[in-house]
């Protein structure tokens, strides 16, 4: 065995992907995907933080 035929192939190079013109509706909504994006992630990390979800549940008396 000469050279590299024992060892592992190096893979082939991809082509370059042509860019592609984005028009007014594109980029209107990968702008609306972001910022629910990011209104998803704001209450992910309000639910995380803890605490009462609601504020309003069974309240106590001080009457025993």
């Amino acid at each position: 065995m000469s050279g590299r035929q024992g060892g592992k192939l190096k893979p082939l190079k991809a082509p370059k992907k042509d860019k592609k013109e984005e028009d007014e509706e594109d980029v209107a909504r990968k702008a609306k995907a972001k910022a629910d994006a990011d209104a998803l992630k704001a209450a992910r990390d309000k639910a995380l933080k803890g605490g009462p979800m609601g504020g309003a549940g069974i309240k106590k008396s001080g009457k025993k």
